[in-house]
Parts: C-alpha cells; structure tokens; sequence
C-alpha cells in the first residue's frame, strides 16, 4: 500500500477543520499534528484573518534593510559609471569619495551588485593567465627609472588614412606621457614624438619596448637609428622577449582601454582622432583612479626627470687601453686590414673595442657591451639578446 502524500497546506486546512469541529482539546488537537500550541494559535488567526489563502507560506523578507544603500547614492554610482563605462567599482569608489565626503559608500562587491542590477555590467568569459617563467618582473622604485613604448594596433580613420598610434607611459606612475596618432611606423615621426616628451618631461633611465620597428631590427642587438639615439642619451633599452607582450603588460592594459574608449568607433580623420586621445590621456592622468596606486589618479604620483635633454650629443669616451674605430655610413669598420661589417645603425658612429683573451675583443658603443670579436674568423657574436 502506497504512503499518503500531503503538503503543509493540506495539514494545516485539516488542523483548522479539526479544531472547527471540536472534537479535542487545543493540547490533544496540537499533540495529534505534532506542533506546538503557539504554532496552533498561530494558523487559526491566519484562517480567521484570511481564509484558506492565509494558510499559505508568506515571505519571509525583512520588511527593511538597514544595511541597504540609500537610493540617492545608487543613482550617484549608476549615473558616474554611466558616464565611464570602463571603470570598476573600486574606481567608482576611489572617484566619489573625495567629492562626496558626507555619504556613506558601499563595499566594491556591493556597488558591483548594483552595477550588474542596472544592467550596466557586460558578462565576459574569464580567461586563464599564465606567466612567462623567463620573463623578468618590471619593477621601479620611482617616476623616470623605466618609460614604456609601444605602437598601439594601426587603424582606419573614416577618411581611409591608416592611424598607427605611438604611445608612452611612465611605468612606476602609469603616467601617459603621450599618445600620438602617427601616418606610419618610420623612425622619423618616433623620433620626433620622443624628441618632445624628453623636452617636455625630461629623460627616463630606461625605454622598455616590444622588438618591433622602429624601436628594434633584426641588426645585431637590435639595433636601431633610435635605440642607438637613446644609448647617446644614456637611456638603457629594455627588450621585451619575442611574443611575450605581457612583460609589458602595463602598457598593454592601458592599450586595451585606449582602443575601447578612443577608437571604436574611429573619427572623421587623424586630426580628430588625435582629439579623442588627448581627451583619453587627460582622463587616465587626472581623473581616473588606478588600483595599482591605491586609488590616486597617476598625475598624483608623477613627477618630472631631473634630466634635461642635452642641447648636443657629446661624443663616447673611452679609456686609453681601447681600439678605437669609426663606422662608415654602410656600417663598416676596419679591423687587421679587413673591412668587417657590424650594423648601419651604428654609421658615422665611434666604437671601441677592448681585448679581453687572446685574439678575443670586446665589442662596446659608449658604455653598451655589444658583441665579442673572434680573430680566428673574425665573426661578432652578440653580448645580448
């Protein structure tokens, strides 16, 4: 024989028919659905209150919240995260608070809820990141030790024209020192842009960059007209590994919020695009709170190289016991009564050379060890990556 199926509504409009007819007292009727008096009282004032449907489970919902954010201050993060659409609710949090001291703002993983409430959150698909365990961690002590380098992806502007934007930033600060909308890749038009941050802002220790023209060539060391510009200046080149972009990936994260924010859609021409990035790059450094500096916007963190671009490029200086040799606009040299060839990079520029073994040179332009040069077949084999 099956067992009976009911439902607490079932057993609760039975107590009720039960107690209506009077056959038990209240104890017996309440010991018989074994639950206790108050328990009993309680279903009788709901039937009496609202029949059959007051037997029904009601919400159990507090009626308030008192932890519940106020709705002033929900329609204050929804319309900031409006009007920056990139940013997260730690930067939400690290905006509002200093121009709205007097509310009470709710944790990041509440304005998050909220957020997501609105509608105002685009699920994405959380990607795995791996580490490159060859990659050395970037790490900086102060603003100017390392400038980051990169051409963001070329693209269309609305009149045909390819837009190749040159971007730098201050690694330690993440200070965008400039973004510039550029016609092509060519030394000339990088030069020029590095010639005006340096006025501008000074000169850096060191420049990290990808292995791309114009900051790399296939050359020895990679040499390039501009990397060999920077060792005159005294600025070390950091190369990042082939393929491996996350060992800038300081850089790259901004990239991503440039692209987003100042490319699609692209504008009418290169001189609008131009505008576009001049408003992004006055928003990331003064207004845009960044996690990393814990909360403070990058302007707040940056501050100028104490040194200035020299007006002339003084000429290496080596000690006495080096071979000195000059390389001709072909990026040849003379050695032991051979023509040998190093880099055209390095044309109409002095290297030396210091013996270091037998028939063994070290290979230097200014103070970077380039190579070691074998006099037993007077090969060059590269100090560096």
């Amino acid at each position: 024989m099956p067992w009976i199926k009911t439902c607490p509504m079932t057993e609760r409009a039975r107590f009720v028919l039960a107690h209506q007819q009077g056959l038990y007292s209240m104890t017996e009727l309440c010991a018989r659905f074994n639950v206790s008096r108050k328990t009993g009282y309680k279903w009788l004032g709901r039937f009496e209150e609202g029949g059959l449907d007051g037997l029904a489970d009601q919400n159990r919902a507090p009626k308030t919240c008192p932890h519940q954010t106020p709705p002033e201050v929900e329609a204050l993060l929804v319309a900031c995260r409006e009007a920056h659409p990139r940013w997260g609710p730690r930067k939400l949090l690290d905006y509002l608070a200093p121009r709205h001291p007097a509310l009470v703002l709710p944790m990041p993983s509440t304005v998050g809820t909220i957020l997501k409430r609105h509608g105002l959150v685009e699920p994405r698909r959380r990607r795995r990141t791996a580490r490159h365990p060859g990659a050395v961690p970037l790490t900086t002590t102060a603003p100017n030790e390392v400038w980051s380098a990169d051409f963001k992806g070329e693209f269309k502007t609305l009149d045909g024209l390819y837009c190749y934007p040159l971007t730098v930033a201050d690694a330690h600060s993440r200070y965008v020192l400039g973004c510039t909308g550029l016609p092509s890749v060519k030394q000339d038009g990088a030069k020029a842009q590095f010639e005006r941050l340096f006025h501008t802002y000074g000169l850096p220790s060191a420049i990290r960059t990808d292995n791309g023209v114009p900051f790399a060539t296939q050359a020895l060391c990679g040499l390039s007209r501009l990397s060999v510009w920077w060792i005159k200046l005294g600025i070390t080149h950091h190369r990042i590994e082939p393929g491996r972009p996350q060992q800038n990936g300081r850089h790259e994260r901004m990239h991503r919020d440039l692209k987003a924010e100042t490319t699609r859609p692209p504008e009418r021409n290169r001189e609008q695009q131009q505008d576009r990035f001049d408003g992004f790059r006055a928003e990331f450094n003064e207004e845009r709170p960044h996690e990393a500096l814990g909360g403070d916007t990058p302007a707040s963190h940056y501050r100028r190289s104490e040194r200035a671009l020299p007006e002339t490029l003084s000429e290496p200086e080596y000690p006495a016991h080096f071979e000195v040799r000059w390389v001709s606009k072909c990026g040849t040299y003379k050695w032991k009564r051979q023509q040998l060839f190093i880099s055209q990079a390095l044309g109409h520029e002095w290297i030396a050379f210091e013996e270091v073994d037998d028939g063994v040179w070290s290979v230097y332009f200014y103070d970077v060890l380039l190579a070691r040069l074998d006099e037993r077949d007077f090969k060059l084999q590269a100090a560096v990556a």
